[in-house]
């Protein structure tokens, strides 16, 4: 259903592939970033992008499991951080990586940012999944 394609004559990818290939006909979920927050409204880790991942991962696999898919069948993400060090990037990148997230691998892209919408937050994943039949 998903072919992971890392193109050899590319430096290969770290822990991810350069391009997922979803046969037609297959139902796809594109959905909204997953922020940080609690069932409460409220931030998570304030001021930590490591507790902020781990929560927008939860409630990622959250919103996998309301369309019927899961993370081992995401095939694409972007994952924002708001950092311009590379060290607070690895270490989201950690997160997602021990998540399961990265199974596959997946096609994925890790940005640095001035921002995001809700105040303290330091993290969002869009994503793309396929909903398994």
């Amino acid at each position: 259903m998903i072919r992971r394609v890392t193109v050899p004559s590319l430096f290969p990818p770290p822990s991810y592939s350069h391009a997922s290939v979803v046969e037609a006909g297959t139902r796809l979920a594109f959905l909204a970033g997953s922020v940080p927050l609690g069932p409460d409204g409220a931030l998570v880790g304030p001021g930590d992008p490591v507790r902020q991942a781990e929560q927008v991962i939860d409630n990622l696999r959250e919103q996998l499991g309301a369309v019927g898919s899961d993370l081992a069948h995401v095939v694409a993400t972007d994952v924002y951080v708001v950092s311009s060090e590379p060290a607070v990037l690895s270490a989201v990148w950690s997160v997602v990586e021990a998540s399961g997230l990265s199974t596959g691998p997946h096609s994925s892209t890790l940005i640095g940012v001035a921002c995001l919408g809700y105040t303290g937050q330091l993290v969002e994943i869009t994503a793309t999944a396929v909903v398994p039949e």
